[in-house]
């Protein structure tokens, strides 16, 4: 690079900067800005870049920093940090984290306690836009990582300049922008060396363990020797994919209306799509519903259960987010229920079997039963229970064990309880939470139905009703 030309670098950055600051605060309209600075040569340019933009438009700034205690040279980070804060006249933040060693990987922990303790000091400090120093290599590396890891236009998206991360930050208010984004690390450097700006190390860069490292130290070097601006281009062609996938958004939001049927996906108009769109759509769904994407090898085996499972079967399949069940042509997304204790036998650890547990009402508006997921409400009503009568009585509440029959009123049949569920409608995951009172041996009352009228009280006596709440899941 000519000098004349790095030499020009540093007043490029401070316009482009400056430029991309302006278009954030018209479009949030940010009261003050915090930055996220971990001490090293880009977040100390960023932090100068935002101290003479801030002072110059009267806004307030905020500098935060998350001490990992990864390194040991972490606390002389921090120190870097409050220090030239403090020189810039800048309020300084900072919090501790403790990365877990929980097998998911250091660099994947470590962001995620990062990204907490951001938010959490935005949130406390009334700080609505966080800044972050990505830059042109940073999306360059993103992208490259993103295709070596077979990623879908989502990821070759690479990162937006500007985006809210509630996932990431804890709170869907916070927006998280870049405004370094389309500069190369070159013009951040020759800002450096222009200001004399001081920076710290971090060791880990240059540590071959982690894949961004050999992308940063082998393959990139030997792309510029052979692709000089290449990041530019790498950028240009995700800005392409990321118009590609908003289109895919539009697509998969429009079937996805389409075939909603309440909370529900109508399968029957969804095999109406082709193949990709039905991917497409899904995926949508994992999104809006605020799951994690699953891979595509999971999708394309959950698309193959839906439509090839025979109609009796209980189909479920298990996402660490939810449950994905079929029920009379349709799919349902629930949440992850643990089994209720009432469900187990505490003699047979191999076999789940239904035991009932022993009661005596007493009069009290409500009776909570947490082995059996919820709780049993006693109403007056015009017809039910005699109320004396049914004090007197040693009820059970259980989980049905088969045979149960029900005569729901004088009008209707008497009819097993399974078919009492399909004519309601009640999908089979739902029907074996829902607990049954007896006396004795006779059924008083299913959840999901109601009453069995033929132990109704008579008329002018103090009737009492029953009526089963779940808690919330």
């Amino acid at each position: 690079m000519s000098r004349s030309k790095a030499g020009d670098l540093p007043a490029a950055l401070s316009s482009a900067f400056a430029q991309a600051l302006s278009g954030l605060r018209a479009q949030y309209s940010p009261s003050r800005m915090a930055i996220a600075c971990s001490g090293g040569l880009d977040s100390m340019v960023l932090l100068r870049l935002a101290h003479v933009w801030c002072k110059e438009e009267g806004i307030a700034l905020l500098a935060l920093h998350v001490h990992h205690g990864l390194s040991p040279h972490a606390d002389d980070w921090l120190a870097h940090v409050e220090h030239a804060s403090s020189e810039l006249g800048i309020a300084c933040d900072h919090r501790r984290v403790t990365v877990p060693n929980d097998g998911s990987g250091v660099e994947a922990a470590a962001r995620k306690l990062r990204y907490a303790a951001l938010g959490e000091m935005c949130r406390a400090h009334d700080a609505s836009l966080l800044l972050t120093a990505h830059h042109l290599d940073d999306q360059a590396e993103t992208v490259l990582l993103q295709l070596l890891r077979g990623s879908g236009p989502a990821g070759l998206s690479g990162m937006d300049a500007s985006n809210r991360a509630p996932d990431l930050l804890g709170d869907a208010a916070l927006v998280m922008a870049r405004p370094l984004l389309t500069q190369p690390r070159a013009a951040l450097e020759a800002y450096a060396q222009a200001q004399a700006i001081t920076w710290v190390e971090d060791e880990s860069n240059q540590d071959p363990r982690y894949t961004r490292n050999v992308l940063r130290h082998q393959v990139m070097p030997a792309l510029a020797n052979n692709f000089p601006g290449f990041q530019a281009r790498i950028a240009r062609g995700a800005a392409h994919v990321a118009a590609a996938q908003r289109m895919l958004d539009e697509l998969a939001a429009q079937d996805l209306a389409a075939c909603l049927d309440g909370d529900a996906v109508d399968l029957g108009r969804l095999s109406q799509l082709s193949h990709d769109r039905i991917d497409n759509t899904l995926r949508h769904l994992f999104v809006v519903r605020g799951l994690a994407m699953p891979s595509t090898a999971w999708l394309g085996e959950m698309v193959v259960q839906l439509f090839t499972a025979r109609e009796d079967a209980q189909l479920k399949v298990t996402h660490p987010g939810c449950v994905i069940r079929r029920h009379r042509g349709k799919l349902y997304l629930t949440p992850p229920l643990a089994e209720l204790a009432g469900m187990r036998d505490p003699d047979d650890a191999g076999v789940l079997e239904k035991f009932g547990q022993d009661f005596r009402w007493q009069g009290e508006p409500m009776l909570a039963f947490p082995d059996y997921g919820g709780a049993l409400h006693f109403e007056a009503a015009g017809q039910g229970f005699d109320a004396a009568w049914l004090r007197g009585q040693r009820l059970t509440i259980d989980f049905r064990k088969g045979g149960e029959r029900l005569k729901p009123a004088a009008n209707r049949p008497t009819r097993g309880l399974k078919a009492h569920y399909q004519a309601l409608g009640v999908p089979a995951w739902e029907r074996e939470r829902l607990p049954v009172v007896t006396a004795a041996l006779d059924l008083l009352f299913a959840a999901g139905i109601g009453m069995d009228c033929r132990h109704f009280g008579a008329p002018g006596a103090e009737l009492v009703a029953l009526r089963w709440v779940a808690n919330a899941a």
